[in-house]
């Protein structure tokens, strides 16, 4: 019902999409180290560019996220704010339902998101007319970094877990 970084088999199954998609210099990559993932890379504002991501099937949540009420993650942050996404069919490719939170940086927390939390997005700009997220709907999710600011950053993770 959880995901962890124990596995050196886990960090192939995330990939970056960064914003070199539209033209800008950002880069990230995941690694799994020391029982934890790691979201790194550099954020730049250069060319119109600002943003960086990861994603990943959610593959290891048996069964799957259907029946769950929510996701928790024990992250550890840098001070900057993140947001997790979540890919569902109930929404077009270019959509995402998303939530945002900052970490703290002195200690690992453990923060739960109940579905009515996330909002629907689309590239930035909410969407007032999208469904709620049916969780048996979702089959990708990651987290991006789009705090409008340049430089290093890096999320430490333990755990996300579906609860249920």
């Amino acid at each position: 019902m959880a995901l962890t970084f124990d596995s050196p088999n886990e960090q192939p199954r995330w990939y970056a999409v960064d914003d070199g998609v539209m033209g800008g210099v950002s880069q990230s990559t995941f690694s799994v180290t020391d029982n934890e993932g790691r979201f790194q890379g550099e954020v730049s504002l250069e060319n119109g560019g600002g943003f960086a991501s990861v994603r990943r099937e959610p593959n290891g949540f048996e069964p799957t996220l259907a029946d769950a009420q929510g996701i928790e993650l024990t992250v550890r942050g840098d001070g900057r704010t993140y947001q997790l996404r979540l890919k569902s069919t109930s929404l077009g490719n270019a959509s995402a339902y998303r939530v945002k939170f900052t970490p703290s940086q002195d200690a690992w927390e453990t923060l739960y998101f109940s579905w009515d939390a996330f909002e629907a997005v689309r590239r930035g700009t909410l969407l007032s007319d999208a469904p709620a997220v049916t969780p048996s709907e979702i089959h990708q999710l990651g987290f991006l970094i789009a705090d409008r600011t340049a430089g290093p950053f890096c999320l430490r993770l333990k755990r996300i877990a579906a609860v249920r």
